[in-house]
């Protein structure tokens, strides 16, 4: 009996060790042929990040707003590469044209359209496709040895690609402990049989596994992996770090903050005087796109799409009278007019061309699309961005306490901007992050403000004497929950 425990140990042992070399091995395997492709599925993940991720589900395999796209480049086999190229640039384009299979999807999907994107070469769009294919077949991202595993675009890919090996050796550390367990009781059955001169009991193993020792091990068990997952869950509730949703505007941060140098408080300019950032309006947008009507990535296709919503006639630099009661097909006038210009302008053409009226055509659709929905039919008016920070309703924050007050720099909270070609949340804003925050951060300006002259002078003291080095937040009481939750 002992002789066959010992084997079935030695047999787990090696079975632990093939799966983590066969493991590694795989990984190795999965680099190697990862570096061997012509595409670059990094730059793919980057610009499905940026152009497909508010729309299509992360994991390639689960509908969302729009379809699943693994196995996109199989269903799309049987017609030529081009079409799809076209699909992805201009997909009611495609449909209007006949095209089986755009007509197939529109037919599942519609009235959901599409977004256009044709500033994506084919080059960039084969690099998505193979960003899509990688995960969607579980290749990517590649795994090489010593490497840590980058992170894919799920909540949970941190630890998936892990999760088989740690599932594998914890069951085998589970038979293990369990087979020395009874290991154990055997040798001290022994043991008392010699002591006492009687034959050792043996148990079979229905009789070990329904042992009170064993079910009240599992009881706890159970227990605390349910309160560890659900203490996680509630506590990762509504938190969004790393969202970058597509907007209805292609604004571009890196541009803007980056390239030009504007300063945040430009835009956002209430950071330093209210509760709130705010989100400029339109009229902030034309104090400069007034003289720049041409965006230096998009042409007229984005900033069309301000010119509409506010009204603005870009031709002769008016503003349009009783734009709100005008129609879209009203609009559409104005604005085909000037995408039309700039067209012929750029082409050097003296009329627009058939791919021209194709370009003006699919410009104002998409700027129909953008700027309206189902509680708004009209292009004109407020420009309905997404929400990407959002604190909960019970928790108060102040940008104006932080930014002018606390001399906060926007950076700290979210990220470098200026290096965002698509904004995303940089901070988790949790509890624990703004708590952290304020123990560690140093109350700027302490020195030189009366009021804290007056009402922390033992600071001021402890500071004089080298007693203390400096006074933080949490020193004047920015750990106190009123300060937040009142």
């Amino acid at each position: 009996m002992n002789n066959k425990l010992l084997s079935l140990c030695v047999f787990l042992l090696s079975l632990s060790l093939m799966t983590i070399q066969a493991y590694a091995q795989e990984g190795e395997g999965e680099g190697s042929e990862a570096t061997t492709t012509s595409v670059d599925l990094d730059a793919g993940k980057s610009l499905f990040r940026s152009q497909c991720a508010s729309c299509h589900n992360k994991n390639m395999k689960d509908d969302l707003t729009g379809p699943a796209l693994g196995g996109t480049q199989e269903r799309w086999a049987e017609y030529p590469r081009e079409d799809l190229y076209t699909w992805i640039r201009y997909s009611q384009r495609l449909i209007s044209e006949g095209h089986p299979r755009a007509n197939e999807l529109w037919d599942e999907w519609k009235p959901t359209v599409m977004n256009n994107f044709p500033n994506l070469t084919d080059q960039e769009i084969e690099n998505v496709l193979a960003y899509i294919k990688g995960v969607y077949e579980g290749t990517y991202p590649p795994k090489a040895a010593g490497e840590q595993v980058a992170a894919v675009e799920t909540e949970s890919d941190d630890e998936s690609s892990n999760t088989f090996l740690f599932i594998t050796l914890a069951l085998i550390l589970f038979v293990l402990a369990f087979v020395l367990a009874r290991i154990i009781n055997v040798l001290n059955a022994i043991a008392r049989a010699k002591v006492e001169g009687t034959v050792a009991p043996s148990q079979s193993i229905w009789q070990i596994l329904t042992s009170k020792s064993v079910i009240g091990l599992l009881i706890f068990a159970l227990v605390v992996v349910g309160g560890y997952t659900t203490v996680n869950n509630a506590i990762n509730l509504g938190r969004q770090q790393g969202y970058a949703p597509q907007q209805p505007i292609k604004f571009s941060h890196e541009t803007h903050a980056g390239l030009h140098k504007i300063d945040c408080q430009y835009c956002h300019d209430g950071a330093r005087r209210s509760k709130h950032s705010v989100i400029p309006a339109a009229n902030t947008c034309m104090n400069c796109h007034r003289a720049i009507k041409k965006g230096s990535k998009y042409g007229t296709q984005e900033l069309t799409k301000v010119f509409a919503s506010i009204g603005y006639n870009p031709i002769n630099d008016t503003y349009i009278e009783d734009y709100e009661k005008m129609s879209n097909e009203e609009l559409a006038e104005v604005y085909k007019e000037w995408i039309e210009a700039e067209y012929v302008k750029d082409n050097e053409l003296d009329i627009i061309d058939e791919e021209g009226k194709l370009v003006r055509d699919d410009q104002w659709n998409e700027i129909v699309n953008s700027l309206t929905n189902e509680q708004k039919s009209s292009v004109t008016g407020p420009i309905e961005w997404v929400r990407i920070h959002n604190m909960p309703d019970h928790v108060y924050f102040n940008h104006a306490q932080h930014v002018t007050s606390g001399q906060v720099e926007c950076e700290q909270c979210h990220g470098a901007v200026e290096e965002m070609e698509v904004l995303a949340q940089y901070a988790p804003l949790s509890m624990g992050w703004c708590i952290n925050c304020h123990r560690q951060s140093e109350v700027k300006g302490f020195k030189d403000n009366p009021y804290y002259h007056k009402e922390f002078e033992h600071y001021h003291n402890e500071l004089q004497n080298g007693e203390r080095e400096k006074v933080t937040v949490e020193d004047i009481g920015g750990l106190e929950c009123q300060k937040c939750h009142y």
